[in-house]
């Protein structure tokens, strides 16, 4: 199981063709294998306020098959995960919000944390891949 950071997501979903080609190169082996993709209830908040902050409803609707689908596993922000987001926040200096995903990633025993963001590779608690 790997997790998507929402930055991923959102360009896996509105992405052109060149942006969505090396996420669809790394997941692609990966589909049809049942639930895979790990994220969490933060990412379905990041990826939804854009759209519905424009009144794009197709897309909210987009983002809301995505995560309700079977492939997709929405994890929770519980207490456990908060507490390791301070630990990984106070460590590696990383943003609160990037400190949940990786928590959630590395609590829910992802094997890779994929991303968007070069600035997360500085966490060696998980395999951080930026796409």
């Amino acid at each position: 199981m790997i997790y998507a950071d929402s930055n991923v997501l959102i360009r896996m979903v509105e992405g052109d063709a060149t942006t969505r080609a090396p996420i669809e190169a790394r997941l692609s082996p990966l589909r049809g294998t049942g639930r895979f993709l790990l994220t969490s209830r933060l990412s379905r908040l990041e990826c939804r306020v854009k759209p519905i902050r424009q009144n794009d409803w197709v897309l909210v609707s987009l983002y809301d098959a995505i995560f309700a689908s079977s492939e997709v596993e929405l994890l929770e922000i519980s207490a456990d995960v908060v507490e390791k987001a301070t630990e990984l926040r106070a460590k590696f200096n990383v943003k609160t919000p990037d400190a949940l995903h990786l928590a959630s990633a590395i609590l829910a025993g992802a094997t890779a944390f994929l991303t968007g963001d070069r600035n997360l590779i500085r966490c060696t608690d998980i395999l951080v891949e930026v796409i």
